[in-house]
Order: structure tokens, then sequence, then C-alpha cells
């Protein structure tokens, strides 16, 4: 079994809560609008680090990541993308299994024709009321299961 720690839209503000919720994960997965490399850097002290560039990202730092990332988890293809209106393709006809996406800061765990789209909401300052939150997904045996982490803040 693999465990994938699901962050995104941190804008800078990496919060003690999301560091343990992560804490012994094997790759951590960060959606965009990170808004600093220091988050990166925080994050690859507790695991494996594969993050896309979000709207906000504009600094320097910024033109490393990409704007979309293709990870294999355990055998099951991920799509890492910030905005998933940004998706232009059937993701299931590219083999991919989860959509990973933020953005919105809206927590969502969805699936459709058979690919889950998961999108952990916001882990840095809170917007309007909607909480603050992480995902863990779950591979075994070729299937993904993600579940909502809200933080305690």
């Amino acid at each position: 079994m693999a465990r994938v720690g699901v962050i995104s839209d941190t804008h800078g503000l990496l919060r003690p809560e999301a560091i343990r919720a992560l804490r012994g994960v094997d790759l951590i997965v960060h959606a965009g609008d990170v808004g600093a490399l220091e988050v990166i850097e925080r994050l690859r002290a507790i695991a494996r680090v594969v993050a896309v560039r979000g709207n906000n990202d504009r600094d320097a730092w910024a033109r490393a990541p990409r704007e979309r990332e293709t990870v294999v988890v355990a055998g099951v293809r991920l799509l890492v993308i910030h905005d998933v209106k940004e998706l232009h393709a059937d993701p299931a006809a590219l083999g991919v299994r989860v959509v990973v996406a933020g953005h919105s800061h809206r927590p969502s765990v969805d699936e459709r024709e058979g690919v889950l789209f998961l999108n952990p909401g916001s882990a840095g300052p809170r917007r309007f009321t909607l909480p603050v939150s992480v995902a863990m997904l779950t591979v075994r045996a070729g299937r993904p299961r993600a579940r909502l982490v809200t933080l305690d803040v």
C-alpha cells in the first residue's frame, strides 16, 4: 500500500497542523498556489514532493514547477493540475485514474467514469467559511481511495 499526502493552496503558509497530518506518507502532492519555495523545502523534510505551479505562483522560484505533472503511485497514474477547469482532455483516455486539483479551496472527493477527482481544499489562509484541509490518498491493489482531513486550526 502507498500513502500519498495531498495539499494545495498553502499561499506561503505551511501550518504545523498540516505538517502533522502529512507525517508518515510515502509521497506529498502539492496542487499549486504554493506561495513560497520554503513550503516545498519543508514538505521535502517529510517525503518526496511532486508540486505544480498555481496561478498565484509567480516569483522566480515558481518557474521550476510545471503546470501539470503525472506521477505513478503503486501502479496508479495520477494527474496533478492546479485548476481542474484547465484539464482539456479525458483523463481516462490518458490512463489517469486520479486527478488532483486545487484552486477552488473547496475540498471534495468525487468519482466520475472510473476517475477519482480529488481536491484537498486549502491548507493555507482560511477563505470565507471554507475548512482548512488536506487529503490522504491510499493506493492498495491498484485501487485509489481518498479521504479529506479537516485541520483543527
